[in-house]
């Protein structure tokens, strides 16, 4: 499910980037940015990573809520809810020649392309996230308070850089259905008049 998401912002950027430079001259990347990223990842003159920095439960959106799905025959199934799981990235941009006007350029683009979209339109939903209810949700420039940025560069081995925080909402089914039986098809009522 993860690496679907992946493909399917790798689809959105790299779709809405064409329309505004040559497919050539960019790269998209999920992994770990470090100080020789831009070098790892020739030919392309920029290199957007992607890297997947924190997965974790939205509570808020935690419900008890049990749903039946209707069979043919009749029948019903229930499951609970699927779990709602955020998922942050750190988007940053690499050129080869450490050309910060145009890294910063780049990265303007990539931010007004995922602000454009608060939930990923389905044309660019990929694998196990296609027909998935509800959309997915995302938030763009709001990193979590407790990330301390600083340690994190630190531990990358590289100087800090611009960076986008970008978090998907996505929905895992975590349960099985059960059978719930037979659904109530129609009601008989009868009336009476009072005193007969």
């Amino acid at each position: 499910m993860i690496q679907d998401l992946d493909e399917t912002l790798k689809e959105l950027l790299s779709q809405e980037l064409s329309l505004k430079c040559n497919p050539t001259d960019f790269e998209i990347s999920f992994a770990a940015p470090d100080n020789n990223f831009a070098d790892l990842h020739p030919p392309a003159t920029i290199n957007l990573n992607l890297f997947l920095y924190d997965i974790r439960e939205n509570i808020e959106l935690r419900s008890n809520e049990w749903i039946v799905e209707r069979q043919n025959n009749g029948s019903a199934l229930k499951y609970p809810p699927p779990v709602r799981v955020d998922c942050s990235y750190l988007i940053t941009v690499w050129c080869a020649d450490k050309e910060i006007k145009q890294e910063h350029r780049f990265l303007g683009e990539v931010m007004k392309i995922l602000m454009r979209y608060p939930k990923i339109p389905t044309e660019f939903l990929r694998g196990s996230l296609q027909g998935k209810e509800p959309p997915l949700r995302t938030m763009a420039l709001r990193p979590p308070q407790s990330q301390n940025w600083s340690e994190f560069w630190q531990v990358m081995g590289g100087k800090p850089k611009a960076i986008l925080s970008y978090t998907v909402t996505i929905a895992v089914d975590v349960h099985e259905p059960v059978e719930a039986g037979k659904l109530v098809q129609e009601s008989i009522i009868n009336y009476s008049q009072l005193g007969e």
